[in-house]
């Protein structure tokens, strides 16, 4: 047996879908660089410290491994959205990525965010109506989770709302680690880049008030390709994380209810609970991977050029050293510098987008459904497996 298959695999495997794994005490603790074999068989040096995370991350020297470099996470040859065409498109670094940030950067401002609030709430609304209209038990995943991001993200793309299922599809088989075979998903990158490529076109035909129209009346408009690629990064990156985010979110505040009943009494601390969700998700998925182009020094290990780094934001999000009481709960912590979103050039462009959801829901499921509660035992919520990031399978409420 190789050095390589007694490794650790990696992601690790919590005993509940809430809590995390035991292994991230334990490395933090004993072994803050340590060696995992990820779901691809390959080798990553798996980082679990906050400053050590906080640093990788911010080191602009270090970005996302492209195809050919270092460690594979998906375990096909190829396909996925760390190996597709969209990867290798969206500039990583330098001038390029900074162009290509400021270009979005300007649909995800403080006063966008704010202008969106209030069909955002609407949408919320509707969806939870509907949902109470159909009768309880439901699961608040499918009824609101989910569709919400994509009724949001495909209103600031232009894009259908009748077409989400199609995006639900391409985006899990696009983040897929080990539920779907190379060629499925590489069959899921041309459908995608073809549905993506008629839209544009599309748009620029007949623009409209949305993000892609304004990219393509730009001076210097992006090429097509990257507008493709660009699309179907937002549309992934704007859908499938919040889905299950606003889930969890939801999940961790009704295992314990005290914490529900305290946002009633205090609905005012609903920012700073939406930074604690955050900071305390325990099953957010893989983490981030970084590929070390030249020797660097973490926690007194040289981790040598060549090496891809997997930085766990969610374990470096519970280390003691940055947060007091990290494995608690508190609503009102204040500050809370979590790295759920990352840090440094490439901390997540969508950001105040993830937050606005996550506070409006919050707000209205308060107003709306104030006896909400889970529907069965917290013991019985299961995790999604297999896809790079995470989420329950369902969430079952009654109110």
């Amino acid at each position: 047996m190789s050095e390589v298959d007694e490794l650790p695999r990696f992601p690790f495997e919590p005993d509940a879908a809430l809590e995390p794994p035991a292994e991230w005490a334990e490395l933090r603790s004993k072994c803050p660089v340590a060696h995992v074999k990820l779901a691809s068989g390959d080798e990553a040096a798996l980082l679990t410290r906050h400053a050590d995370v906080k640093q990788i991350l911010s080191d602009p020297r270090f970005t996302r491994p492209m195809p050919g470099d270092g460690a594979r996470l998906s375990d096909s040859d190829s396909g996925g959205i760390f190996n597709s065409d969209m990867a290798e498109t969206i500039p990583q670094e330098g001038e390029g990525h900074l162009v290509w940030r400021r270009g979005i950067g300007k649909w995800f401002t403080a006063k966008r965010m704010n202008a969106l609030r209030p069909g955002i709430a609407a949408m919320t609304e509707q969806l939870i109506d509907e949902m109470v209209a159909k009768g309880g038990p439901a699961d608040l995943k499918a009824s609101l989770g989910f569709p919400l991001p994509v009724w949001v993200i495909c209103d600031m793309l232009g894009v259908p709302d009748a077409d989400r299922d199609r995006f639900s599809h391409w985006s899990d088989v696009m983040l897929s680690m080990t539920r779907f075979t190379g060629e499925e998903m590489r069959s899921a990158e041309a459908d995608f880049g073809r549905y993506m490529a008629g839209h544009i076109a599309a748009k620029r035909e007949q623009p409209g008030e949305d993000l892609l129209s304004a990219l393509l009346a730009e001076p210097e408009p992006m090429s097509d390709r990257l507008l493709i690629a660009t699309g179907i990064g937002l549309l992934i990156a704007g859908h499938e994380t919040t889905a299950n985010m606003i889930t969890k979110m939801v999940a961790m505040l009704l295992a314990d209810r005290h914490l529900w009943e305290k946002l009633l009494a205090d609905p005012s601390l609903v920012r700073t609970t939406v930074e604690e969700a955050l900071r305390l998700d325990a099953n957010a998925g893989i983490g981030m991977s970084r590929y070390i182009t030249e020797d660097v020094e973490i926690a007194g290990t040289v981790l040598p050029r060549g090496t891809t780094a997997m930085c766990s934001m969610a374990a470096a999000n519970r280390d003691e050293d940055a947060f007091e009481r990290a494995s608690e709960m508190d609503l009102g912590r204040s500050p809370n510098q979590h790295l759920a979103f990352g840090a440094g050039a490439h901390a997540c462009l969508g950001q105040p987008l993830a937050r606005t959801e996550l506070q409006v829901v919050l707000e209205v499921l308060l107003r709306k459904l104030p006896s909400l509660d889970l529907a069965v035992p917290v013991e019985d919520l299961r995790r999604v497996e297999g896809l790079v990031v995470g989420g329950l399978v369902e969430l079952p409420v009654r109110w």
